[in-house]
C-alpha cells in the first residue's frame, strides 16, 4: 500500500469508522423495520429488508477491514438509532432513504480523502458509492406512485 502520512491516515480511519457505525446502525434499523411490517405485502418487503440488513453487515465488515488495514482500531459504536415510530411502508422507506443518503455522504467523504493518495481506498470508496447509489435508486423507485417517472419528492 502507498505510504500515507499519519494525519491523512488518521482522517481515513475516522471516516471508515463513521461508515462502520452507519452500516451497523443500518443493520439494526433494517432488522427492526422487518419486524414492524404488516399487511398483504409483508413477505416480499420483509425479505427485502432482511437482505438490506445482511448487506449492511457485509459493508460494516468491509469498513472494519479497511480500518485495520490502515492500522486503526474499528469502532464499537453504532450510528444514530432514532425511533420515529413511522412503521407504515412509506415511513420505513423514507427513513431508509435518509439513512442511505447519510451513508453515501460518508463514502464520498472517504473518497475525497483518498483521492490521489491511495488507489485501494479510492476503489473501495467508489465501489461502495456505486452500491449505495443503486440502493438509493431502488428505494426512490419504491416510493414513487406507479407510472411516476420523476424521482421521489418528499
Amino acid at each position: 500500500m502507498t505510504t500515507i502520512d499519519a494525519p491523512l491516515k488518521a482522517s481515513m480511519i475516522e471516516a471508515l469508522n463513521r461508515i462502520l457505525e452507519l452500516e451497523l446502525a443500518g443493520v439494526v434499523k433494517y432488522t427492526h423495520y422487518a419486524l414492524m411490517v404488516y399487511g398483504y405485502n409483508r413477505i416480499p418487503i420483509v425479505s427485502w429488508l432482511k437482505g438490506n440488513a445482511a448487506e449492511g453487515l457485509t459493508h460494516a465488515q468491509k469498513a472494519g477491514e479497511m480500518v485495520t488495514l490502515l492500522g486503526g482500531h474499528p469502532s464499537l459504536r453504532i450510528g444514530s438509532l432514532l425511533e420515529t415510530h413511522q412503521h407504515d411502508i412509506g415511513g420505513i422507506l423514507r427513513e431508509s432513504l435518509e439513512h442511505e443518503r447519510a451513508a453515501l455522504e460518508a463514502y464520498y467523504a472517504l473518497l475525497a480523502l483518498a483521492e490521489n493518495h491511495s488507489v485501494l481506498m479510492e476503489e473501495y470508496a467508489r465501489e461502495m458509492i456505486v452500491l449505495e447509489e443503486l440502493h438509493l435508486d431502488e428505494v426512490d423507485k419504491m416510493l414513487r406512485r406507479p407510472g411516476d417517472l420523476a424521482t421521489f419528492q418528499p
